[in-house]
């Protein structure tokens, strides 16, 4: 082969080994897991229990820093929540990786003024939400809330530094209509953050809507089917909040699916807070938009298109893709 062949094929040897260097860069930077931190009311309905499974059968992408839990008005106090989130964990076989922490009871207008004292309402969360994100300057923490912002609003209002080094995915809302539970559980949590300049994103749930998270739905039958042989075996069973023993996620999930009560025609139930972390998984699955940052007063959106501050609104969510991926991911 002549000299100069010689040193065309060297060259183009060279550029394609630099090339496929630099696409393996580019996949294994794609697959970075990203630190999350779950704040959620465990034992309100079963979505929570979709998420957190969801969350933990995606541990390739999700480096779960801990899982935080705040009261709401249904399934019983903080006690209550910790326990359904420990359930979970312990059959999802990371409840000795993951640290499960109890966080606000009450509202934040009650506990605000008590973030003095060593011990207020929530502090275990709210502390450990401080200390972690003080550990991420360059890449953003972040925080996915599927219940009232009780915890999150605590923390920025005990160290306001922190808003700069948090992305806040909110499972939230009907916007712009009014309404919907983890709003109303706690409407001066949401107002105070809406206030900060953290990165805020409100996952909408519009209800009897096609446009919202609500519309991420399924049957019993779906659930059911798809749920058997989810998740790992443990040996020691958990005992589930209805009675009985379960050895498996999938076998517990199907106990919960059929003590819940279903609607729309076909009957379905929504899978709410399961959607916002596949939209952080996959931003694809639904349409963000920016918009002038709202408030709410006396429970109905003000909008203040004055307002310099941006948030992100999630909407109009892919239902097959976000369910697939779902039920693929538990097995």
């Amino acid at each position: 082969m002549k000299k100069s062949a010689l040193l065309i094929y060297a060259s183009v040897t060279i550029l394609l080994s630099l090339g496929f260097q630099d696409s393996v860069h580019k996949d294994q930077k794609a697959q970075k897991r990203v630190a999350v931190i779950f704040d959620t009311d465990a034992n309100n309905e079963l979505d929570d229990q979709q998420a957190l499974a969801y969350l933990f059968f995606n541990s390739n992408l999700f480096d779960t820093k801990a899982v935080t839990v705040n009261a709401t008005y249904n399934g019983g106090n903080i006690d209550s929540q910790f326990v359904e989130a420990e359930r979970i964990m312990k059959l999802c076989k990371v409840a000795d990786k993951i640290p499960l922490l109890k966080g606000a009871n009450g509202s934040f207008t009650e506990i605000e003024k008590d973030l003095h004292n060593k011990q207020f309402d929530g502090y275990k969360a709210v502390n450990f939400i401080i200390s972690e994100a003080k550990k991420h300057k360059k890449d953003k923490l972040i925080v996915i809330a599927v219940g009232k912002l009780t915890n999150m609003a605590l923390a920025l209002k005990k160290d306001p530094t922190i808003a700069s080094s948090i992305r806040l995915v909110w499972l939230g809302s009907n916007y712009p209509d009014p309404g919907e539970y983890n709003l109303e559980n706690d409407i001066p949590s949401m107002n105070y953050i809406l206030q900060t300049n953290i990165d805020f994103e409100m996952v909408t749930v519009r209800y009897g809507k096609k446009t919202g998270t609500d519309a991420v739905n399924v049957t019993k039958n779906e659930a059911i089917n798809h749920l058997k042989g989810a998740g790992p075996t443990i040996t020691i069973p958990i005992i589930g909040r209805h009675g009985g023993e379960f050895y498996s996620f999938g076998a517990y999930s199907i106990n919960l699916f059929e003590h819940v009560d279903y609607y729309g025609n076909p009957p379905s139930r929504a899978l709410f807070d399961m959607a916002a972390v596949a939209i952080v998984k996959n931003a694809n699955w639904a349409k963000s938009s920016l918009i002038n940052c709202p408030a709410m007063i006396n429970k109905k959106w003000i909008e203040q298109t004055d307002n310099h501050r941006k948030i992100i609104i999630w909407e109009n969510f892919d239902k097959e893709k976000i369910i697939n991926d779902f039920f693929l991911s538990l097995h």
